[in-house]
């Protein structure tokens, strides 16, 4: 594995990198079943207790982004709401419904690879997460796997662009 810098700390250790390649084959996943390949893994004491990736519109269901169906998982592993000292990695930083999940939840800490520049509320537009307002607080570690996060999503867009752009060319039949 290689070095890899990271703003918060000196390197990224093995085992967080071990888990935002967790999430990362989960995103992959998502991506396998033509969803927008976003993976995410909630971590307690060393292990994942929970695995999710986007399943959107296989579901039709706007709530099943990554981090939720994780969190979902979380909680069924342990038998309770409240995720107090359970990380959460995630490929893409999260949106405002994942981010109060993540408060309500109680995560402590949220690795995130890649930024979202229209939707992302952990550091980009806003930080919900770090918000005194509201009763809990999570730590967000930004950039983590940043450079493999953002290719996932840019080679996704690039092929969903590619087979649009060439279903649209297909001459149309007539009977």
């Amino acid at each position: 594995m290689s070095e890899e810098k990271d703003t918060k700390f000196n390197t990224l250790d093995v085992d967080r990198v071990a888990f935002m390649e967790a999430a990362i084959e989960e995103a992959k996943k998502a991506a396998a079943i033509g969803e927008v390949p976003i993976g995410a893994v909630v971590v307690y004491q060393g292990e994942i207790i929970g695995r999710g990736h986007n399943l959107r519109e296989t579901s039709q269901d706007a709530t099943t982004h990554a981090e939720i169906l994780a969190i979902q998982e979380a909680n069924r592993n342990r038998a309770s709401w409240r995720l107090a000292d359970a990380d959460l990695y995630v490929t893409l930083e999260p949106c405002p419904m994942c981010s109060g999940a993540m408060i309500q939840s109680r995560i402590k800490r949220v690795y995130y690879g890649a930024y979202d520049q229209k939707g992302g509320t952990a550091g980009t537009l806003m930080n919900i997460l770090n918000d005194s307002r509201f009763n809990h607080q999570v730590e967000v570690i930004d950039g983590v796997m940043h450079d493999e996060c953002k290719a996932l999503l840019q080679d996704f867009f690039i092929e969903l662009r590619k087979k649009r752009k060439n279903s649209s060319r297909k001459p149309k039949v007539e009977n």
